[in-house]
């Protein structure tokens, strides 16, 4: 009988965590548009974000600009703001290289880019949204920071 009662209690942790892993982030997996925008350049193209369960979350981009490619993925940590139905915040680090062509010389970068940010999903639609600060620290040729500069995204839902 213990047994039992202990294998009813352990069941009913797993499902309460399970309940409040799944309560942190409103979707699983996600694809869409990201923009990175501010000081510079403005770069354009897909990107996927994908929950690891909990508050913890994946992002990689692939942008485009004028002679110019960024690869870049990214960890968060992701958390709902109490009494909203689908806005949250987050941080996040990750990081990134830049492919640059200057017409007789190619270079590439790489940069660490912290990340400080809100997402909307918004209730019943497959559709998110957000905004966030996204710095730009280039470790690599002549390094340099640029605080000015944002991220925003819009993604389908996939699950």
């Amino acid at each position: 009988m213990k047994k039992l009662l202990l294998s009813f209690a352990a069941a009913a942790v797993l499902a309460l965590g399970a309940q409040e892993a799944k309560a942190q982030t409103p979707y699983r997996t996600a694809l869409g548009l990201g923009i990175d925008l501010g000081d510079g350049e403005t770069l354009f193209g897909p990107q996927i974000k994908h929950s690891f369960g909990g508050a913890n979350a994946g992002n990689a981009q692939v942008l485009f600009g004028d002679n110019h490619i960024v690869i870049g993925a990214d960890y968060s940590y992701n958390r709902p703001f109490a009494g909203t139905n689908g806005l949250g915040w987050y941080v996040g680090v990750g990081p990134q290289l830049s492919f640059i062509d200057f017409g007789d010389e190619d270079r590439t970068y790489f940069a660490i880019r912290p990340a400080a940010g809100l997402e909307y999903k918004i209730p019943n639609t497959p559709l998110a949204a957000h905004f966030d600060w996204k710095p730009w620290w280039n470790l690599s040729n002549n390094s340099d920071f640029e605080p000015s500069r944002f991220s925003l995204g819009f993604k389908f839902v996939l699950k």
